[in-house]
């Protein structure tokens, strides 16, 4: 019988930005199902033979026949016909008669959003908040005093740009939303001189004198900063074994689970066969081999040094918490990276991720990686999507999740095909929004999701179902921000949209010309408008009046939550990503004109945080 595409979540068509109607064509289906591995009429692993139940918390499980129930807290039971009385959670069931193995994940059914809340925050590129004693980037010793002084102005938590792990190695990946892993961090962003064992390092003064010289550059050199980081943190890893921290190091690692080690031999096996793990020797292309398993008793020390830099990470993250860390979770990664190595069998290795053509990209987009596999991924009890949840809601008070549409359906496009060629594919969202809401509920942390541009009407009426808050940007809002609904985060701008004063002066505009690119100056135009009429500012009042003005008028978004840009905060005209530009221009690679010493200080930041705070407290 041939794979009906239907039931395998294809759709047969999409309603582009005109609303007309554009049918997926055959070849298209086909390559998708190819990608999906698809031989049977239906996906394996659902209805009666599914191996996945997502329940609601407090309903009891219909359960025909007799099992032996495993809840996570370990206690063992045999149920038959029903099961009530579950606590939130992810539990394993086995039929007795059959053997069959099914998870049961209890879902408390709505995210974690305290009552009252009613706050604001930055939004933070953190490779570009420099201090004078950062090496060229932004670290986490400099996000902890950010969020000190944010504190300080009322602000209750920081946004941040997502801190996944890149390819390890050179060249260091700019974009944070193309990651090697989104379970891992990148230890660039570590503070060297807190590391334990780094006092006593011979390189340590040469290279914080190199790295402190890399701040006289606007540009951030990623690769540069790695180099000197990397050679003191080797040095330092060597007098680790004797240090008084290896304990709490051991038990973090044996906490974190084997998948943890996994990664780290990834990131060796990338240092002796390079990078794109689809070419290594096959014997290596997957991750539960007895030959990687080699690798890792071989390279032993290496690997330690992989989870080590985690370790720190993680603990210096800790330590910047103090006011709430909002995570950002991209929505993808490198198909040459750890997570697609990782979990390689809930991957659509043979397809990409994009968008289909609007009028901001006649062509469509191609993001470059690789869809998780809907059914595949179900079959493994969702928890790939777990993990990175879990990951991101570490130490964090909220979770940001960037194109959350993507929970629903994602555009698929084959390998080798133009984005015009794409096609929609669904994904089993109810259950995914399960899974998250027990994430979210665990780690007492609230959720956004990006749901800018083209989401189906149903999408947002299910997150405010959930308790996931909406985004609103008063770029985009044609009703000024006291109309704005309360749950949903507003801002005025993405770090992908022009700041106040690249909009406001017309340089952003400008930018976009000389890149080649069209700069929709109607759009703009209207946009301007709009600030000036909500504002009631003559359009040659001065850029640092209009950027207060401005969040004067957010405020009075009955928003739960609302978020300043650290780029409109100063003024600055430049945004830290220009879509549709690669080499032209240093996307993710500018830091602030000022720094973070020069930001705490700054008279306009300081008034737009009096802005911000006007009527609201903190979580």
């Amino acid at each position: 019988m041939s794979p009906d595409p239907g039931a395998w979540g294809i759709e047969p068509g999409y309603h582009d930005v005109a609303g007309r109607w554009r049918p997926a064509s055959p070849d298209t289906v086909d390559a998708v199902l190819a990608a999906m591995g698809a031989d049977t009429d239906a996906p394996p692993g659902t209805g009666d033979d599914s191996r996945v139940w997502v329940v609601p918390a407090g309903q009891p499980v219909a359960a025909e026949g007799r099992w032996e129930l495993t809840t996570e807290q370990g206690q063992r039971l045999e149920v038959e016909g029903s099961i009530a009385d579950l606590p939130t959670g992810y539990h394993r069931l086995v039929g007795l008669a059959d053997g069959r193995r099914v998870t049961l994940v209890v879902t408390p059914g709505r995210c974690h959003l305290p009552d009252g809340l009613r706050t604001w925050g930055w939004a933070a590129q953190l490779p570009g908040v420099r201090s004078e004693a950062s090496w060229g980037i932004g670290d986490l010793a400099d996000l902890r005093r950010l969020n000190d002084w944010s504190a300080q102005r009322g602000a209750g938590f920081t946004l941040l740009n997502p801190l996944h792990a890149p390819l390890p190695g050179l060249p260091q990946e700019p974009s944070p939303y193309f990651a090697s892993s989104r379970s891992y961090r990148n230890p660039i962003y570590l503070r060297v001189e807190d590391v334990p064992g780094a006092a006593g390092s011979p390189l340590l003064e040469q290279a914080a004198r190199a790295g402190r010289d890399l701040n006289r550059s606007r540009l951030v050199r990623r690769d540069e900063v790695w180099r000197l980081k990397v050679a003191v943190l080797e040095d330092a890893w060597e007098r680790f074994a004797s240090a008084p921290e290896r304990r709490h190091f051991e038990s973090w690692c044996a906490a974190a689970g084997p998948t943890l080690r996994r990664y780290a031999i990834f990131c060796v096996l990338n240092e002796i066969e390079g990078r794109g793990w689809r070419s290594w020797p096959e014997a290596l292309r997957r991750a539960d081999s007895a030959e990687v398993a080699a690798v890792g008793e071989r390279s032993g020390a290496r690997v330690g040094f992989h989870m080590w830099l985690q370790w720190l990470v993680d603990r210096q993250m800790a330590e910047a918490a103090t006011v709430g860390l909002v995570q950002d979770l991209a929505i993808g990664a490198d198909p040459a990276g750890a997570d697609a190595w990782l979990w390689q069998d809930c991957f659509a290795l043979d397809a990409r991720v994009g968008a289909p053509p609007d009028d901001f990209n006649a062509s469509g987009q191609d993001w470059g990686f690789p869809p998780l596999d809907p059914w595949r991924l179900r079959q493994a009890g969702f928890e790939p999507f777990a993990a990175v949840v879990r990951s991101a809601l570490a130490h964090a008070a909220g979770l940001r999740i960037d194109h959350v549409a993507g929970l629903f359906r994602l555009f698929w496009i084959p390998e080798g095909a133009d984005p015009s060629e794409g096609v929609y594919v669904r994904y089993p969202w109810a259950e995914l929004l399960g899974v998250l809401s027990l994430e979210s509920q665990r780690a007492a942390a609230w959720v956004v999701g990006e749901d800018l541009g083209t989401v189906e009407p149903f999408v947002r009426d299910e997150l405010q179902r959930r308790r996931i808050l909406s985004t609103r940007l008063l770029w985009f809002e044609p009703e000024p921000p006291a109309s704005y609904p309360t749950a949903s985060l507003a801002a005025v701008t993405t770090h992908d949209l022009p700041t106040v004063a690249g909009l406001w002066s017309g340089s952003d505009a400008a930018e976009q010309e000389m890149l080649g690119l069209d700069p929709q100056a109607e759009s703009i135009a209207a946009i301007r408008q709009r600030v000036q009429d909500w504002t009631g500012l003559p359009p040659d009042t001065a850029l640092g009046d209009v950027v207060e003005a401005t969040y004067r008028l957010l405020s009075d978004a009955p928003s739960v939550a609302v978020v300043v840009t650290l780029e409109d905060a100063v003024a600055s005209h430049e945004r830290p990503n220009l879509p549709g530009t690669t080499d032209e221009r240093p996307n993710w690679s500018l830091a602030l004109p000022v720094t973070l010493d020069e930001l705490v200080a700054d008279p306009l930041a300081n008034r737009v945080a009096d802005a911000a705070s006007a009527g609201r407290g903190q979580p």
